[in-house]
């Protein structure tokens, strides 16, 4: 299994690439510290120094997870969470706040925020809630040796082509396997009947949504079948594979 170079395994997102972060912070040289520490992770990390830069930059980046001041210069992070969530529903969010203000820490987590650390604070502390964060929220996957695909409880080994769910077995049609491998690659994202065509059968889109509402019927028969529901459908849109949270 690859490592950091602080010797923890090394998280990804579940396609491979880097993770994702924003820091926003109004002290340079504490949103400096951190995200030094978050790029010594191997991620791909930008700074905002205020609440307009934050929904800029989360525009740009579309993060993964955002370490997100309480007291802001030109607003308050309760603010820039709901409009993060606006852009992006499933963004984790880890709160910064002073040591004794308990009414902020509640506030945080009450409008939407999933944890939070106060100052003054441990980098490793932060490094490791938002690990934490990241693989519960089923955005981030461990980087085995081997070409492994992971959302939620969900497994896929791409070269022995095997699929598991809480570790049992799925048995998939080469079709089938080529779609939940599509999907997997691109958790949380939304993706048309149109971009399904494209990859997994490389038609042209025109009449054939049919072919892609069959495949994930088949799916959701066997991935989801007695279990929470991974695969949904957004009306209008496509279809999404998400984790399910508890």
């Amino acid at each position: 299994m690859n490592t950091t170079r602080t010797g923890r395994p090394a998280l990804t997102r579940p396609d491979g690439t880097p993770l994702r972060v924003l820091v926003v912070d109004d002290d340079p040289d504490l949103a400096e510290v951190l995200t030094g520490a978050l790029r010594y992770e191997g991620w791909e990390v930008r700074a905002a120094g205020d609440g307009a830069a934050a929904l800029t930059a989360a525009r740009e980046l579309l993060p993964d997870a955002v370490v997100l001041d309480v007291m802001l210069p030109d607003t308050d992070g309760f603010a820039v969470l709901r409009r993060l969530h606006a852009v992006q529903p499933e963004v984790c969010v880890l709160f910064l706040t002073a040591r004794d203000a308990v009414e902020d820490r509640i506030a945080g987590i009450t409008a939407g925020g999933d944890d939070y650390v106060t100052k003054p604070f441990s980098l490793e502390e932060v490094v490791a809630r938002l690990r934490g964060l990241l693989r519960r929220a089923g955005m981030a996957r461990m980087q085995a040796e081997g070409p492994w695909l992971a959302v939620g409880d969900l497994v896929m080994d791409e070269d022995a082509r095997e699929v598991t769910r809480a570790g049992e077995l799925i048995d998939l049609s080469p079709t089938e396997f080529e779609l939940l491998r599509f999907l997997m690659r691109n958790p949380r994202r939304v993706l048309s009947k149109a971009q399904i065509l494209d990859r997994v059968w490389s038609y042209d889109f025109g009449g054939r949504a049919h072919v892609v509402e069959l495949y994930i019927s088949y799916l959701r028969k066997k991935v989801d079948a007695g279990r929470e529901p991974m695969i949904h459908t957004v009306r209008g849109a496509g279809y999404v594979l998400k984790p399910v949270t508890r």
